[in-house]
């Protein structure tokens, strides 16, 4: 055998063998895990632990158009804390639609908010009935239930059909918890803007959380908050001015994926 005829077997294996790697490496993005985010460069949307062709797949995404200068404002809450309704006169003011998502027991405890949200435009999305963790949930029967359970509560709270978007509690998710939202017609959405702002005993400053959610602010954001923070009710008015100042606007969730 030739040097040249062993050098191109010698290439072609290497081929196959990125090939392999990738295609592990393509599903390893969508297996188990926590959503989770990787910021390269400042003002400009950071890398995620799945890309947003993969996530196109299963009706999901963390991100907008990166050529509008357009923000999506949504909200997780487990609990009311007292903040919720300052976030909403905010949220007014600014005339900047939102998205909440919430779990049963905020339903429960927390049906005048709930209606207030529905009544001033926002958007009402689905985190379960019990904040689980639903990687570990692989029957449709069991994942769907706590869909569906929650659609329920927030029909008999409302009287309105609860929109179908689902977050998955903690981030963490599986390519089976995608696989079934999608069939139970849910459209998935996680984040490409957020930082640690759940922790009640350990409340970031003012300075510390515009550090976070103004450097790495980026066309397209979906910013991820939490309404059971202190601090986000007392900065969101000065946050949402400076957002307008450098040229965004505020979008609904839906207009995540009308380009879908």
């Amino acid at each position: 055998m030739q040097r040249r005829d062993i050098l191109l077997i010698l290439a072609a294996v290497c081929a196959l063998a990125a090939l392999v790697l990738v295609q592990v490496g393509s599903r390893a993005t969508v297996a188990t895990g926590s959503w989770g985010l990787s910021f390269r460069q400042e003002g400009q949307p950071p890398v995620g632990p799945a890309n947003a062709d993969t996530l196109k797949k299963y009706d999901a995404v963390y991100l907008g158009d990166t050529e509008q200068k357009v923000l999506y404002l949504t909200f997780d809450a487990g609990y009311e804390n007292g903040c919720t309704a300052q976030i909403l006169d905010v949220l007014k003011a600014h005339n900047a639609p939102a998205a909440f998502f919430l779990v049963g027991n905020y339903i429960e405890k927390n049906a005048d908010l709930v209606r207030r949200m529905v009544a001033e435009g926002h958007t009402v999305g689905n985190h379960t009935m019990h904040h689980y963790n639903m990687s570990k949930l692989d029957s449709m029967e069991t994942f769907s239930k706590e869909l569906t359970d929650l659609e329920a509560l927030f029909r008999e709270v409302t009287g309105k059909e609860m929109a179908k978007f689902y977050r998955p509690p903690q981030g963490i998710y599986s390519q089976k918890n995608l696989e079934m939202a999608k069939e139970l017609g849910y459209k998935t959405v996680f984040w490409s803007l957020a930082y640690v702002d759940w922790k009640q005993d350990d409340q970031p400053t003012r300075e510390a959380a515009l550090a976070k959610l103004l450097p790495r602010v980026h066309n397209g954001a979906v910013i991820l908050l939490h309404s059971t923070s202190k601090t986000n009710a007392e900065i969101l008015d000065e946050l949402l001015t400076k957002y307008e100042q450098m040229g965004y606007r505020f979008g609904s969730i839906q207009g995540l994926f009308q380009e879908s």
